[in-house]
């Protein structure tokens, strides 16, 4: 299929499971895929590995996107490449669980706080703020944002090991982001906000946090999940995909994908029999 032949994606964090997937997913429609990369190498060589054997239309830019004047170069590049943009997904973040991590206390983790919060908020509002004029230059385009429930949980409960303070502050900031983005692109621009649970090779399986659990830490989670399991990366392409693409009276809302984790936490219990 492609029918988004011509049609540019702009997914940083595409050579990790979920931006792969994601890239996967747009490239099989036949879009152009702009891909902003800064570290994993090895998983960014593998990246382009699997691309380029797939025959994806794709360009790699190495690029720090916390910092302004890069992702300014980032723009003046897509602008030069092609032109416009359709659609951003804003799969960028960094935090670090408190599973592997430890305590900010910790000499390991001077920088952590400013990570997090440079890399989920700031670097967001960068590719937002200085792609949009790209953005505007097509009908029909879309921003995709993606979170997680950190916001919503904070470092309490069953992923507390997942969630640090500062990635969970962060994390709650993007729905301001999307509103305020939704407002500001409209008619032309859609925005919206996908909010993750926890997904195999992102606070799931296939991550050192979920490795370093206990048997019973891990069946908690599951317990808390009215779905019963993790989601998986390619669940997640195909919803973002959905609010990209297919979703076109949808601006300004956040979509929980969780499995049901947050209402997992309180039972319903039997009627009680009553006094009457």
């Amino acid at each position: 299929m492609t029918h988004l032949q011509g049609k540019t994606v702009i997914i940083p964090g595409a050579s990790r499971p979920i931006g792969r997937a994601i890239a996967r997913k747009f490239a099989g429609k036949g879009a152009t895929l702009i891909l902003p990369v800064y570290d994993w190498p090895e998983s960014i060589s593998e990246m382009e590995e699997e691309f380029t054997a797939a025959g994806y239309n794709f360009r790699i830019f190495p690029t720090d996107l916390r910092k302004k004047n890069a992702v300014q170069q980032l723009s003046e590049f897509i602008d030069s490449q092609t032109g416009s943009i359709r659609f951003l997904i804003n799969n960028i973040e960094r935090g670090g669980m408190p599973v592997v991590h430890g305590s900010y206390d910790l000499p390991h983790n001077a920088d952590q706080w400013d990570i997090e919060f440079e890399t989920t908020v700031k670097a967001k509002w960068l590719l937002f703020h200085h792609l949009f004029p790209l953005l505007q230059k097509e009908t029909g385009g879309a921003v995709v944002n993606i979170s997680s429930i950190a916001g919503i949980t904070g470092r309490s409960g069953p992923a507390s090991v997942f969630f640090n303070d500062g990635y969970s502050a962060a994390n709650r900031a993007i729905e301001s982001f999307t509103e305020t983005w939704a407002r500001q692109a409209a008619p032309a621009v859609r925005v919206n906000e996908l909010v993750l649970g926890l997904i195999q090779g992102r606070h799931g399986e296939g991550t050192r946090g979920w490795a370093n659990l206990s048997g019973h830490e891990k069946q908690a989670i599951y317990d808390n999940i009215l779905l019963g399991r993790t989601g998986f990366a390619e669940e997640v392409a195909n919803t973002v995909y959905f609010l990209a693409v297919e979703a076109t009276y949808i601006t300004g809302a956040s979509l929980r994908m969780d499995g049901g984790f947050i209402l997992g936490g309180s039972k319903v219990p039997p009627m009680p029999t009553g006094i009457l």
